[in-house]
């Protein structure tokens, strides 16, 4: 897939303007990398309060008027916005940030780890800002409660009314300063929104003569908002908490010999460092010296562990289980496959998802509706029912709590973000919640051979000597002692699967694009393809028909002979992976039409698709008729995904619905091309993707049932109940921990490894 085909789909992902409700001035820009330097003219900004889609929208509308904005990146995951402006316009968009309730605060980027996380000037005290937090709002509900017991307990005289008053009104203060300050930001511009609901619902309360209520209301709000805050951080920093995990430190080789322990920010590239077993490897490279076994869990979701010798890839945050290794870094510690990872899955977390479109769109016309309604309660209630109208402003005060949209709001993105970093902790990348979403509704999936299907890489899979009275030790001495000599990828994989051996070959020399030959004990022999020994008139009958078989079996066929003869023959194949039939098998269980479509001759790829269970195999094909056959798969089944290395089969992805990149790990290219990435090479992984998704999806509506459901009773309770205030804040904080709670479910399937 191109790079502008990536672009693209991410743009599709975050949605039209008007989809959100909320972008309808600077536009919805690719997201800022998290933690990399902004781009020349951008400014970062961490805003502590901003943590879901409702305070985003808020955000786009303070800023909307501001002229120059060109683009605007939220990274909710982080609380970041990245603003691409003339400073002169950044500076008026910080000033209506603020004015409309928010603290954006300028990121720095000293004090960024290996992950390279950018950190605001104030982030480090966050931890003590939380403890205050919580001790404010233990003090609140405290407040509450004693503004309560004085309503009922308490004397009824003026001075007793006016403790209590003050009591429930410290208590609002310290749990709804922040509630207050936006939601009337939000009323002052006309916005409907969560914080101007209860705004007005506790504002109501405490006029009519309902402090003690209002009071309660508000600390149990703000109570139930930070403990909705810690679950959706958990949900998002699920993936950092895996993976975050590369050491700080390594022991880096010094010019004159000696090992030092520096920090890992400050490694340049093609630096030696050593791990020892048990140690973390700090940074990604290839293994220069020794041996080991690596647990590649954290990157690719293996859980067995990898052998590593000279040459082999390591990466940053795996663990070394048993010998001591060195290895060249060929990545900065900002760049690893492992920060890449983070990255990509934080860009993840930005997009909006198609669902939570639909809520987005859904919660702005449900939250100006529930104020009608409320009013009409108010005012017609005395009319048409005989209340009171201190009954009917009550009654619909309580209505405005209980229809608070938090659930419906929360719902989504955190059930997202959960689907997303399940998919991470098994090594399965995925670029979106549009993607997360879509991929239950495949119907097909083109399947590259070589690398995808196959190990991609040839072995020697049989051999047998021709005619009667031939030696098979001095046949294997032979070919081997040929092969030996060749580095095409057939001579490699023979020499390979042959026994070493002493046996001289003189005179060596290619024969292009038939073979190799050479004198080995005075006798020249060759060791060539087909056409070679056709050329040499040396095909029997009965030799076609044996290699005929070979090459119906998508097998590349050898022949070694001298001048006597045909002497032994040799097949290669590029073996299909072990898991490649069981996911084959799950794809098809799940109702996917799986098709092989490769570049390689008829014969070779029904042979391989009929071994792993394949039923439709297409040969022969050039990149531009992968491109056409995905178009037919589209026309004939419906929503189809293409599977390749991102490069070679680019059309390809990018025509396909959902592009899979395979064996990705440490591959620039795939990561950034491809919609869903499978670290490693399993097959498997897309078939988990599948069901993943199709889990996604269901604990969605889900969520959006019991949000709605249970707002819906109350909401008849509280018109022709006796439904009170308190009931009405139990059951808006009830609502959205369960949606939490159910939406944080989905984290589970990603434990398993």
């Amino acid at each position: 897939m191109s790079t502008t085909h990536a672009h693209a789909k991410s743009a599709a992902a975050s949605e039209p303007a008007d989809a959100c409700g909320a972008c309808h001035g600077p536009s919805c820009a690719a997201p800022v990398p998290p933690g990399a330097a902004a781009p020349a003219g951008w400014a970062r900004f961490r805003v502590p309060t901003m943590d879901c889609a409702s305070e985003e929208s808020e955000i786009r509308r303070a800023v909307e008027h501001i002229a120059d904005i060109r683009a605007m990146s939220f990274q909710l995951g982080q609380r970041t916005l990245a603003i691409d402006a003339p400073l002169a316009s950044v500076e008026q968009a910080v000033a209506a940030i603020r004015k409309a309730g928010f603290d954006p605060q300028p990121v720095s980027e000293k004090g960024a780890g290996s992950t390279g996380e950018a950190r605001t000037e104030s982030e480090d005290h966050e931890h003590g800002a939380g403890s205050e937090g919580a001790w404010r709002l233990g003090g609140a509900l405290l407040l509450a409660l004693g503004a309560e017991v004085l309503g009922f307990f308490a004397p009824d005289t003026q001075v007793w009314k006016a403790a209590g008053l003050a009591v429930a009104a410290a208590a609002i203060w310290l749990a709804g300063f922040d509630v207050y300050k936006k939601g009337l930001t939000a009323l002052r511009h006309g916005r409907l929104n969560i914080n101007a609901l209860m705004t007005v619902a506790v504002t109501g309360a405490f006029v009519i003569g309902q402090w003690p209520e209002a009071a309660m209301v508000m600390a149990l709000y703000a109570i139930a908002e930070a403990i909705e805050a810690r679950a959706v951080d958990r949900a998002r920093n699920a993936i950092k908490g895996l993976l975050a995990m590369a050491p700080e430190e390594a022991s880096v080789r010094q010019a004159d010999g000696s090992w030092a322990t520096v920090p890992v920010a400050s490694v340049a590239l093609g630096a030696v460092a050593r791990v020892r077993p048990g140690e973390r490897v700090p940074m990604d490279g290839v293994v220069s010296a020794g041996s080991s076994s690596i647990n590649q869990a954290p990157v690719t979701g293996e859980s067995i562990p990898v052998d590593k010798a000279v040459g082999d890839p390591v990466f940053a945050g795996t663990i070394n289980e048993t010998g001591t290794f060195e290895f060249e870094v060929n990545a900065l510690a900002s760049n690893s496959t492992l920060a890449r990872i983070i990255h990509a899955v934080e860009e993840a977390q930005g997009t909006r998802a198609p669902t939570q479109g639909f809520v987005d769109r859904f919660a702005a016309v449900y939250t100006p509706a529930v104020f009608v309604i409320a009013l009409a309660v108010a005012l017609l209630g005395p009319w048409l029912l005989g209340w009171t109208w201190m009954q009917a402003v009550y009654k619909a005060l309580v209505l405005l709590v209980i229809a608070c949209p938090c659930a419906l709001v929360i719902s989504t993105p955190v059930t997202i973000v959960s689907g997303l970093a399940a998919a991470a902790r098994r090594g399965i990348l995925i670029k979106g919640g549009i993607y997360l979403e879509e991929s239950r509704k495949l119907k097909a999936i083109a399947l590259d051979k070589t690398g995808t299907i196959t190990e991609g890489k040839p072995k020697l899979v049989a051999w047998e000597v021709l005619g009667p009275g031939t030696d098979a030790a001095v046949a294997e001495h032979i070919a081997a002692a040929l092969a030996g000599h060749s580095d095409h990828p057939v001579s490699r994989a023979i020499a390979a699967g042959l026994r070493p051996n002493g046996v001289e070959a003189k005179d060596f020399k290619a024969i292009a694009g038939r073979g190799v030959q050479a004198d080995i004990g005075g006798t020249v022999y060759v060791l060539g393809n087909h056409r070679l020994i056709e050329e040499r008139g040396q095909c029997s009958p009965a030799l076609e028909a044996t290699l005929r078989t070979h090459e119906e079996a998508g097998r590349t066929v050898s022949v070694l002979a001298s001048d006597a003869g045909p002497v032994a023959l040799f097949a290669v194949a590029d073996t299909i992976k072990p898991s490649s039939r069981d996911a084959v098998a799950s794809l098809k269980a799940l109702g996917i039409t799986p098709v092989m479509l490769t570049g390689d001759n008829q014969a070779t790829a029904t042979a391989i698709a009929h071994e792993a269970g394949i039923d439709v195999a297409r040969g022969n094909l050039l990149p531009e008729d992968k491109l056409e056959a995905i178009k037919g798969l589209q026309a004939e089944h419906g929503p189809t995904a293409m599977t390749g290395d991102g490069i070679n089969d680019a059309p390809a992805l990018a025509q396909a619905d959902i592009g899979v990149a395979m064996g990705a790990a440490g591959t620039d290219t795939a990561m950034e091309a491809a919609d869903v990435v499978v670290m490693n090479d399993d097959l498997r992984r897309i078939a988990e993707t599948v069901r993943l998704s199709r889990s996604t999806h269901a604990v969605l509506w889900q969520n959006i049932t019991l949000a709605l459901g249970i707002k819906a009773v109350f909401l008849v309770l509280a018109v022709f109940g006796n439904a009170s205030m308190w009931m009405a804040v139990f059951a808006d904080m009830g609502a959205s921990l369960l949606v939490v709670v159910n939406g944080l479910r989905l984290l589970k399937k990603g434990e398993g490894k």
